[in-house]
């Protein structure tokens, strides 16, 4: 599964026209499923998402977590595995098909208690970026590094 969480002051979607999720201050997260996800991806996604510290705290400093006073609004995003290495076109196969990505979906924004989007509908979504702050949470399970980063990868652990 991967996740784009961004700091929002505020959040919209809307489909044709009719607004299905707003919240004020929070997280929009768009997420995306891969086939090889399941029930425990999308559990441990959720606890990451509703753990991280990305809200100043009174000196101004990123160290505060989501909170009882902030939302989530949460939008199924299949293009986040967009595959652009060849061509120009993106390819969208290492994306789960619909009936397996909808459940996990449903899943972690139950987890969330997160407001949401119309899962495979065209959507409208509507943002005020804070920060702005914009994080990419990917491969809770384990996804394939490109070659030029695992040796980065093994340096950082070392």
């Amino acid at each position: 599964m991967r996740a784009l969480v961004q700091r929002v002051s505020s959040a919209s979607v809307r489909v044709d026209g009719t607004t299905v999720g707003a919240i004020g201050p929070g997280m929009l997260v768009l997420l995306g499923v891969a086939p090889g996800d399941g029930e425990e991806e999308a559990r441990r996604l959720a606890r990451k998402v509703a753990a991280l510290r990305i809200f100043d705290d009174a000196g101004g400093r990123m160290s505060e977590p989501l909170g009882d006073d902030r939302e989530i609004l949460c939008v199924s995003q299949f293009t986040l595995y967009g595959d652009v290495r060849k061509g120009n076109r993106p390819s969208f196969t290492g994306a789960a098909p619909p009936e397996q990505a909808e459940p996990l979906y449903d899943l972690a924004c139950d987890l969330l208690g997160a407001q949401r989007g119309e899962f495979g509908a065209a959507m409208e979504v509507e943002l005020v970026n804070d920060g702005p702050v914009t994080l990419l949470i990917r491969g809770l399970r384990s996804e394939p590094l490109r070659a030029g980063n695992a040796a980065r990868e093994r340096q950082n652990r070392s």
